[in-house]
């Protein structure tokens, strides 16, 4: 049997479920996650290796018209330069909704060139069945999309179906990675991800999109990893929310991320945090290359 090997572009709105898919489709969690909008600012690799081909899925930052501000735009642009050349172009979109953001992502993806195929998620929040028809109908006329397969990330109805329909519109080729290579990023990468999920889950309403991370120092010592973060925020009342009173709320924050970080690691975690002010970085071009955006 001829191995398929290809790479896939997810790409869809804020919120609809992307990342969620990502993991599932990997089988183990790579992707962070949380309710709040704009959690994916980086495009993501995905390695699943199957016994009859290899695809490498690319996770990308949602499609959005809000916000105009230096960090908004890179999204944007990540999002789009995730399309050049790839084989398939995956487009997330949730049941019953179709929003100017899921327009926005379909014109993206049309502009792009690569067949689309659609995923048409949380299925199983849709309670009237008979509604999906209709919908799926009117999806399949705003696009000639190579197929659309309704499933649900959060159960993983249908997730099987669809990455059999992905793998067998990939070109035959020899696999690029490693069987049991999951990603191209570093442990540094995702360590600065696991607390920013933390950051993102706990203190979503309070600071929105004011919250970075960065990773100082990542070591190895005797079996362990030390790790030095920083939270990065913008006004000296934000550093206040993250600390908290006491230090408490940074402390469970801190706890959390460690564990996280311990579990996806395998060996125990040294973890310190800092909460540190930098003025506006978020719509700062200079200081977003700097803390790791763009790359």
């Amino acid at each position: 049997m001829t191995d398929r090997c290809g790479t896939v572009a997810i790409l869809g709105r804020p919120n609809v479920g992307k990342s969620t898919l990502l993991n599932r489709l990997l089988g183990q969690k790579l992707a962070i996650t949380s309710h709040k909008a704009q959690t994916t600012r980086h495009a993501l690799l995905g390695v699943k290796s199957r016994d009859d081909g290899q695809i490498l899925y690319v996770d990308t930052p949602g499609m959005h018209q809000r916000g105009g501000s230096a960090l908004n735009r890179l999204l944007n642009r990540t999002a789009r330069a995730a399309l050049a050349d790839v084989d398939v172009i995956l487009l997330v979109v949730e049941a019953l909704r179709f929003t100017d953001e899921d327009a926005l992502a379909l014109e993206a993806a049309a502009a792009a060139g690569p067949p689309v195929l659609a995923a048409v998620n949380k299925v199983d929040r849709v309670k009237d069945k008979s509604a999906l028809l209709p919908y799926l109908q009117q999806l399949g006329e705003r696009h000639d999309f190579i197929e659309i397969v309704p499933l649900s990330a959060h159960t993983g109805d249908q997730v099987t179906l669809l990455e059999d329909r992905i793998l067998a519109r990939l070109p035959a080729g020899q696999r690029l990675f490693p069987d049991d290579q999951l990603t191209d990023r570093s442990e540094r990468f995702f360590a600065a991800e696991l607390l920013r999920e933390q950051l993102t889950r706990r203190y979503a309403q309070e600071l929105p999109y004011a919250v970075t991370v960065e990773i100082e120092r990542f070591e190895a010592h005797d079996g362990r990893y030390l790790i030095h973060a920083i939270v990065w925020v913008e006004r000296e009342g934000q550093k206040a929310i993250i600390i908290g009173r006491g230090g408490e709320a940074l402390k469970a924050t801190a706890t959390q991320a460690r564990r996280q970080m311990q579990q996806m690691f395998g060996c125990p975690v040294h973890l310190e945090v800092w909460v540190k002010v930098k003025a506006s970085w978020s719509s700062d071009d200079a200081a977003l290359v700097s803390l790791g955006y763009g790359d």
